[in-house]
């Protein structure tokens, strides 16, 4: 415990000498609250919590990009500021890289496995016709949806009811966040902003 103690300590001491600030939780609606309680709880790691932090990116604001090594996403503050949390991207067998445009935002978002996903795993077939956004959904409380020249990418960028995986190569492409944290950059990010996902 004490061991534990001191390198939380020592990291909160980096951190802040990085000049990290740590990035207050959203307000939750009723459905939210509810439907988040639902979710199973996990302790992130310190270094995968949301922080504003000097812009690393050089894009305008408003700008998201997804660093798939590192498993951070930032969105773009202005006066060279960024947000930065913590993501799990796609194994790299179905990881995607690009530039695309969110064209779409939904609050606890319906899932329709694509049918290469049912493919893979038959498992889902049930699940061909969609299910309906809850605490069991995988896209979980929120989700921004990722076009390339008008055409959905079938890419999103998600909450998820398995926090456990986050830091990690876990999804199937898409990227998955806390769901307090998707739903802090559903509250920021603009339909039409720019996303590069690396």
């Amino acid at each position: 415990m004490k061991q534990t103690f001191v390198a939380v300590l020592g990291l909160s001491v980096l951190l802040g000498a990085c000049q990290y600030k740590t990035v207050h939780a959203p307000s939750l609606s009723v459905r939210d609250a509810e439907y988040m309680a639902l979710v199973p709880n996990f302790e992130t790691q310190i270094t995968h919590l949301p922080y504003e932090i000097n812009d690393p990116t050089g894009e305008e604001p408003g700008t998201i990009i997804v660093d798939t090594t590192e498993k951070f996403l930032y969105f773009v503050l202005p006066g060279k500021k960024a947000i930065r949390y913590g993501v799990a991207t796609g194994d790299e067998a179905f990881g995607w890289t690009g530039t695309a445009v969110m064209q779409r935002k939904a609050e606890w978002p319906r899932w329709t496995p694509p049918a290469e996903m049912i493919a893979r795993w038959p498992h889902l077939a049930p699940r061909a016709g969609g299910m309906e956004g809850g605490p069991e959904n995988p896209l979980g409380a929120r989700a921004l949806y990722l076009y390339q020249n008008g055409k959905d990418t079938l890419y999103r960028i998600h909450g998820t009811n398995e926090p456990e995986t986050i830091g990690r190569s876990a999804s199937s492409g898409c990227i998955r966040m806390r769901n307090i944290d998707a739903i802090d950059l559903y509250n920021r990010a603009a339909v039409g902003g720019k996303v590069i996902v690396r």
